[in-house]
């Protein structure tokens, strides 16, 4: 029986992981749908690309960052090389191995969150040597402050506010982080050339194909009962609450992005994100009533801050990864420590100093991250695409092919 219960948590974390992983391709697909034509297949190669850089970066580093483990320990030496030992590895029915996985897919959305933020003139190798700086240090420094007690972070929150700072499936850790860091990178790179009028005017740039955008929401909101409910990690953590929480979040910031955006099907289908995204951190001690409140909640908050920054701010974001991942992360890891309470009608256990504390540290953390990390890199091997290029579209420029080449041959 406890082999076969091994191997139940092992198949668990595993379609975990792979349906966070299909997340990845509603990730490419939002970014596709919102980008102009001339910049859709650098969406595309951007996240998988991304994805592979950042399993390499988490492997061999940031895995170890957060939480101590060597994929080299106890290993043998063979021909001046480390091997590692197998039977290190396979105990467990290989549950080590699958929850490294699982833990992957959240750390390589880090750089599939800033990729819409900072699409249509930013340069690929950079990019990419960003992506592996931050999954390899910076995002897994906190994941392991957070999810592994490094540094004694939960002990001392604890001590102070009486509750250790909850997050059970990364509004802070993966979102929070995502956006802040992403909006370093945003005010690094500026705004896209004809944006914005010279007395300050918004140009309009509608999305290339809205289809496109409503597959990659859809293919999102489907994985997301993968990111939180299996967040469990093991088959007697599972709780029917988080999904039904998850569920009701999503629906929340579908309907009020709906009222609030007007109708508009961009605000409609990141409102559904918006709702998840908040959700996330306490999805497993909300009420259900309060997870509806708090996805309505973020749906208008992305709206709101999507309008700030496109016509106030001017803040060239594209896809709105800030206020969706950013600002409703950070809303949602405060809300945790409010519907979360007993008197809420929530599981208790939570303490709303701690959410606040641990709230702000994560998005002060990142967002020094992101202006860091991105601004070296900007001033020293250059962050953005040239005039010329940018105007070609990173199609043409850094792929050498459109995404519609048959249409381009009969053009030319």
């Amino acid at each position: 029986m406890e082999a076969f219960q091994t191997a139940t948590d092992v198949f668990f974390v595993l379609m975990g992981a792979i349906m966070v992983l299909a997340m990845h391709a509603g990730f490419a697909f939002l970014e596709v749908g919102t980008v102009r034509k001339k910049n859709q297949v650098n969406a595309l190669v951007k996240i998988i690309v991304d994805f592979a850089v950042s399993t390499i970066a988490y492997f061999f580093i940031g895995y170890g960052v957060a939480y101590g483990v060597d994929f080299f320990s106890n290993a043998t030496v063979l021909s001046g090389s480390a091997m590692v030992d197998g039977q290190h590895l396979f105990a467990s029915s290989g549950y080590d191995l699958v929850k490294f996985f699982f833990l992957l897919t959240f750390a390589a959305a880090i750089p599939a969150i800033i990729s819409g933020g900072i699409a249509e003139r930013a340069r690929f190798y950079p990019q990419l040597i960003a992506t592996a700086i931050l999954v390899g240090i910076f995002y897994p420094l906190f994941e392991g402050l957070v999810w592994n007690n490094n540094f004694g972070f939960q002990d001392m929150i604890e001590a102070t506010f009486g509750a250790p700072f909850h997050d059970f499936a990364g509004s802070i850790v993966v979102h929070a982080v995502g956006g802040w860091i992403a909006l370093g990178a945003v005010v690094s790179l500026g705004v896209r050339r004809g944006r914005y009028t010279k007395t300050g005017g918004l140009v309009g740039i509608p999305p290339s194909n809205i289809p496109f955008l409503a597959l990659g929401s859809w293919v999102l909101c489907v994985g997301w009962f993968g990111f939180n409910v299996m967040s469990a990690q093991s088959i007697s953590g599972i709780t029917g609450l988080v999904a039904v929480n998850s569920l009701m979040a999503m629906v929340g910031g579908i309907l009020t992005a709906l009222v609030a955006g007007r109708n508009d099907p961009g605000f409609v289908h990141n409102g559904a994100l918006a709702g998840l995204v908040a959700v996330c951190a306490g999805s497993d001690v909300m009420h259900p009533i309060g997870a509806l409140v708090t996805g309505g909640i973020a749906g208008v908050l992305f709206v709101w801050g999507f309008n700030q920054c496109q016509t106030r701010w001017k803040i060239d974001d594209v896809l709105g990864v800030w206020p969706l991942h950013g600002m409703c992360g950070l809303m949602g890891g405060i809300a945790c420590g409010i519907f979360g309470l007993e008197a809420l009608g929530g599981m208790g256990g939570v303490s709303f100093g701690a959410q606040l504390a641990g709230s702000l540290i994560g998005a002060v953390f990142a967002a020094i991250a992101g202006f860091v990390v991105y601004g070296t890199i900007k001033r020293t091997i250059g962050l953005r695409l040239s005039e010329e290029d940018e105007f070609d579209g990173a199609d043409i420029s850094i792929h050498k092919i459109g995404a519609y080449p048959e249409d381009d041959l009969r053009a030319s």
